[in-house]
């Protein structure tokens, strides 16, 4: 969930307006509509405002990202130059290709005994 859904959607579960919301948290209803509405960056200490003045505390938690690179590898790749990069895709590509072959022939071994 987005930072703007989570203000509107428990803006809306304490019955606020946009207007009250912002009377409450010192701001204008205008800003409220833009963090709502994802077209305003918001900081922690501004999320933070808001969910108070509605009676709630934002909760910061970590999660692994989904997919199949390592976060750190694909940094750590992107830190090098891009014929570096290049090198190791190649290299990366050339040792799919063995393993692919050595489970060919590991396949047809296992078919001869």
């Amino acid at each position: 969930m987005t930072p703007g859904a989570l203000v509107r959607a428990t803006r809306e579960q304490h019955g606020l307006t946009q207007r009250q919301l912002a009377l409450r948290a010192g701001t204008s209803q205008s800003a409220v509509a833009r963090i709502e509405a994802g077209k305003e960056e918001v900081t922690w200490s501004r999320l933070r405002i808001l969910m108070l003045v509605m009676g709630e505390e934002p909760v910061l938690e970590a999660r692994a990202l989904p997919g199949r690179y390592d976060a750190w590898d694909v940094l750590e790749q992107r830190a090098l130059l891009p014929a570096d990069r290049l090198a190791n895709g190649i290299a990366f590509n050339h040792l799919g290709g063995e393993l692919t072959a050595a489970g060919l022939r590991a396949r047809e071994h296992a078919g001869r005994t």
